[in-house]
C-alpha cells in the first residue's frame, strides 16, 4: 500500500517538473511571437472609422465579406450580429479609407442590398494612443495590488511561484494572439483583468494548503507536502475550471463574432491558468529551496525553548 501511494507521488512529481520545463518552453514561444509578429491593435488602440449598417435579410459572413473586399480599397475588419442582419466595418485611420455613411448607399446599388445605415463614429490615433497608456497602467496597478498582497499574505518563495504563474497566463495569452495575428482591443484588455485575477485565485488556494500542511507536518518531505496540496484542491480547482470554461464556451457560440475575441482569450487563461497552478505556482517554491520545516523554524526564532 505505501509503495503504491509512493509511486502516485513520485508519478505526480514528475508530472510537476516536466510541466514546469514545459510551461518555460511555452513562454519563450509566446515571447518569441509578440517580438516577431507583434499584437495586431485593433480600432480601438490603433485610431479609425467605424461604420454600422443593418440589412433586410440575413447574409453570411463570408459573403458579406466578399461583396466588401471587393467594394472598400483597403484591408478591414467586419463583425456581425442579429444572426447576421446588423454589422460593423471598421478601418484603418488613412487617406484611403471610406468616411461617413454615405458609401454604403453606393454599396447597398451596386449590390442590390436593402441596406440601413446605423452609425459611423471616427476613433482618432490620439484617442487610440490614451487608450493604450491607459490600458497599460490598468495592467500595472493591478500587478503592483497584487504583489504587495502576496508580499504579506506568504512567504516569499509561495509568492514568487504565484507571480510568476501570473506573468505565464498572460503572456501565453498574448502570444497566442501575436501568432495567430487575432485583433487586440479593449475587450481583450479587460478579458487579461480576469485572467489575472482568475490565476491569482488558483495560486492562492494551492498555496494556502501548502502552508497548511507544512505548519501541521513540519517532518514530511516539501516534495510530498506539495503533492498533498494538489491532490487536495484538484478536484476543486477543476470543478471550478470547468464550470467558468462552460460559460465561457457559451458565450463564445451564442455572443456573436464581437466577443469572439474576447471568448479565445478567456478560454486561453483559463485553461493555463489550471495548468500554471500546479506546473509554476507550486512548483517554484520547491526550486527555490522551500522546505517543509520553514514556519517551525520561524515560530522557534520567535519563541526560543528554554
Amino acid at each position: 500500500m505505501s509503495t503504491m501511494k509512493l509511486n502516485k507521488y513520485f508519478t505526480l512529481s514528475y508530472f510537476r517538473i516536466a510541466s514546469f520545463y514545459c510551461a518555460a518552453i511555452f513562454i519563450v514561444i509566446a515571447l518569441s511571437g509578440l517580438f516577431s509578429k507583434n499584437l495586431a491593435l485593433g480600432l480601438d488602440f490603433t485610431g479609425g472609422y467605424l461604420t454600422e449598417f443593418s440589412t433586410e435579410n440575413s447574409l453570411s459572413q463570408t459573403k458579406m465579406k466578399t461583396l466588401l473586399s471587393a467594394y472598400l480599397p483597403e484591408s478591414f475588419k467586419l463583425t456581425s450580429a442579429e444572426q447576421g442582419t446588423h454589422w460593423s466595418v471598421q478601418q484603418a485611420d488613412n487617406n484611403v479609407s471610406l468616411q461617413g455613411k454615405e458609401w454604403l448607399t453606393d454599396f447597398a446599388d451596386k449590390n442590390q442590398l436593402n441596406i440601413t445605415p446605423q452609425d459611423a463614429v471616427y476613433i482618432g490615433s490620439q484617442v487610440g494612443e490614451e487608450l493604450i497608456n491607459q490600458g497599460g497602467l490598468a495592467l500595472l496597478t493591478a500587478i503592483i495590488v497584487i504583489l504587495i498582497y502576496l508580499s504579506f499574505r506568504f512567504e516569499w518563495r509561495l509568492a514568487a511561484g504565484a507571480v510568476i504563474a501570473l506573468f505565464h497566463d498572460v503572456l501565453i495569452v498574448l502570444g497566442l494572439f501575436a501568432w495567430f495575428g487575432l485583433s487586440f482591443d479593449l475587450t481583450i484588455l479587460a478579458s487579461l483583468l480576469a485572467i489575472i485575477g482568475y490565476s491569482l485565485n488558483d495560486s492562492i488556494i494551492v498555496g494556502d494548503k501548502i502552508r497548511e500542511i507544512m505548519k501541521s507536518n513540519s517532518h514530511a518531505n516539501i516534495d510530498d507536502v506539495i503533492n498533498q496540496a494538489i491532490k487536495s484542491t484538484l478536484v476543486r480547482t477543476m470543478i471550478t475550471s470547468g464550470t467558468t470554461l462552460a460559460t465561457i464556451i457559451a458565450i463564445w457560440g451564442f455572443a456573436g463574432e464581437s466577443l469572439a475575441g474576447f471568448s479565445i482569450s478567456l478560454f486561453t487563461g483559463v485553461l493555463v491558468g489550471t495548468f500554471s497552478s500546479i506546473a509554476i505556482s507550486a512548483t517554484v517554491p520547491q526550486l527555490l529551496g522551500l522546505t517543509a520545516d520553514y514556519y517551525q523554524k520561524i515560530e522557534a526564532d520567535i519563541c526560543p525553548l528554554p
